[in-house]
């Protein structure tokens, strides 16, 4: 008994010595900030910058039109850019696991994994040179005689769009792959031996041993574009509103902490719900889609 003890002792402690620097991480740069965050929201100073508890910041987005319309439209683009990368990449994904060759999927992976090694403003800027107006796509297609005048493809939603779903399919790819890696492929081939179409095989086989990924993939990618800054700013233009811009406005333009701090976390709140919302509607659960 007292042997047992004595060993269990060295062990709680090694376990305890493990965990802390996982602790202290989660604590001091998520709930301490977020924390911080949420009392910052809830102050408003008046004239003589005397501060005091209250709701004015929260209410005063939902009384300004522009700011909800803008998260309204922000959070219906990230849904659309999640459904658009996951059209783009599960068909990569798919060849990749079950028809490429061992090595040229490999080879294939890592041509996936080579753009994203580079930092987002590099790839989003050589977007930008390929879309602008003296761009390398206009300079071809005024060549070949295609059109006659240069055309502006930046600073609209389209290339906003294309940009966002560039930037996040690796985020994508990757529970994906993970996951068709695991499915067994005599499973496909029964389905098929037995009459069914590659559609049912679709629907009834890959998407359903799929889901965790797609899930995972789904809240990462979706994620990741509410709260993108720099791709929207940079090819979506002064017209392509989002509301990351407007955190940024109320934080660095008008200087107005308290503000800022509450559209942060309205942000954080109402990504949160849609986030919940959808593993609802999926019938998948968080642990589940992220292990």
């Amino acid at each position: 008994m007292f042997l047992k003890s004595g060993l269990e002792q060295p062990a709680r402690l090694g376990l305890w010595l493990l965990l802390a620097p996982v602790i202290l991480w989660l604590a001091l740069l998520i709930i301490i900030p977020h924390i911080e965050l949420f009392l910052m929201s809830l102050r408003v100073e008046d004239d003589w910058g005397e501060a005091a508890w209250s709701l004015d910041n929260y209410r005063h987005f939902f009384e300004e039109r522009l700011y909800w319309l803008t998260f309204v439209r922000t959070a219906a683009y990230s849904l659309l850019v999640t459904f658009l990368t996951f059209l783009v990449t599960f068909p990569v994904a798919f060849y990749i696991t079950k028809l490429a060759r061992p090595k040229a999927g490999m080879i294939l992976m890592i041509l996936l994994l080579l753009p994203f090694w580079v930092s987002e403003l590099v790839r989003v800027y050589g977007w930008m040179i390929l879309l602008r107006e003296s761009g390398v796509i206009n300079h071809f297609l005024v060549s070949l005689g295609i059109i006659d005048t240069p055309m502006e493809m930046l600073y609209n939603d389209a290339a906003m769009l294309l940009g966002l779903v560039y930037t996040s399919m690796l985020f994508m790819a990757v529970p994906l792959i993970s996951s068709l890696e695991g499915m067994d492929d005599s499973l496909i081939e029964a389905a098929h031996d037995l009459g069914a179409s590659k559609w049912v095989i679709f629907t009834r086989i890959v998407i359903p041993y799929a889901a965790p990924g797609i899930t995972s993939g789904s809240i990462v990618v979706f994620m990741l574009t509410l709260g993108n800054y720099l791709t929207p700013n940079l090819m979506g233009g002064k017209n392509s509103l989002w509301f990351t811009e407007q955190i940024y406005n109320e934080f660095i333009a008008s200087f107005n902490w308290n503000q800022g701090a509450a559209f942060g976390f309205l942000l954080l709140l109402l990504s949160s719900f849609i986030v919940w919302l959808g593993l609802r509607l999926s019938g998948q659960s968080l642990g589940k889609a992220l292990s």
